[in-house]
């Protein structure tokens, strides 16, 4: 049953695909199609890094109302843009060059994450005093952007606002070849381990009875977290929701926890939702709304009713 509905969301993804790259062509055709699917192979790889790094974050946790944002990595990206602009300006901060600020971005997520996780991981604390350290640095450092952000000139501050949320229309299409790059990497190397995460799933103690060696490949996984946290938000901005949004309909979906129906399912439904509902309000509806705005309502929404149900149990 789950291949038929992994088939199903397949043929779905696909004809998401098609829509977006054949509706409304008109003009230079073959100019048209190339911006397309650079635009395409963007949200692509934005759709597989978010979905598989919720998956597996939430299999490290044992939580499937998590998400990587609560680590406070979308709070340290936001917080380098205003740094950013607040050092060099708006204009400074404009004609920097994409592939070096894409670097650093990259660079300093995983590393703030790697520091915050390797030390409590050797020493063996609890999930849940690591996740109370996540959401205590996403606090600090965003008290710390607004702070800056409250000393900047008002256009200074609209280059800050408009770099503080999720855009899928102005995706960095310059340096999706290098993000499509390390995506598939980490894709690959999560797929490999699918088994290795179903033992995890069962929790640690559990997984250190099965001999798999606990603090290593937590380390492991929580790094292949951070590198496609960091790439997906460096392209398109931070997105808290979305991951737990396509999480959470994938697991609905399928009806099982197997990493090896569970992963694809969760990057067909992602797919689905980004590039179904980018072609959507593109060509449909001309544009009228923003999707990213659309995809933090619905998976805010998705999270309260997660919760509640999880009271109830």
């Amino acid at each position: 049953m789950p291949d038929r509905r992994l088939i199903v969301l397949l043929a779905l993804a696909l004809l998401s695909v098609l829509v977006f790259m054949l509706a409304g062509l008109r003009g230079n055709i073959a100019f048209v199609l190339e911006l397309r699917a650079l635009k395409l192979l963007a949200l692509l790889q934005v759709a597989v890094s978010i979905a598989i790094s919720t998956v597996l974050f939430q299999t490290v946790t044992a939580n499937r109302i998590l998400t990587p944002s609560i680590m406070g990595l979308d709070a340290l990206y936001v917080f380098g843009q205003t740094a950013l602009v607040f050092l060099l300006g708006g204009l400074g901060y404009a004609s920097l060059n994409g592939g070096f600020k894409f670097g650093m971005e990259v660079v300093l997520m995983v590393a703030l994450a790697m520091a915050l996780l390797w030390p409590m991981l050797r020493a063996r604390m609890d999930m849940g005093l690591m996740l109370l350290m996540g959401v205590t640095l996403g606090i600090l450092f965003r008290s710390l952007q607004a702070l800056l952000a409250r000393m900047l000139d008002p256009n200074a501050f609209a280059v800050v606002q408009g770099a503080s949320f999720a855009n899928f229309n102005a995706l960095r299409t310059d340096l999706t070849v290098l993000g499509t790059a390390i995506t598939l990497v980490a894709a690959l190397l999560c797929w490999r381990a699918r088994h290795l995460l179903d033992i995890i799933a069962l929790g640690r103690d559990a997984a250190i009875g099965l001999g798999v060696p606990w603090t290593r490949a937590a380390t492991g996984l929580l790094l292949l977290v951070s590198v496609q946290v960091a790439v997906s938000t460096a392209l398109v901005g931070p997105v808290a929701f979305f991951g737990l949004l396509v999480a959470a309909l994938a697991a609905r979906v399928v009806g099982t926890q197997r990493h090896a129906v569970l992963l694809p399912a969760a990057v067909l439904v992602a797919i689905i939702v980004l590039v179904g509902g980018q072609a959507l309000l593109q060509h449909g509806l001309g544009g009228a709304s923003t999707l990213g705005v659309i995809i933090e309502f619905v998976g805010g929404l998705v999270f309260l009713i997660l919760l509640v149900l999880g009271s109830r149990k």
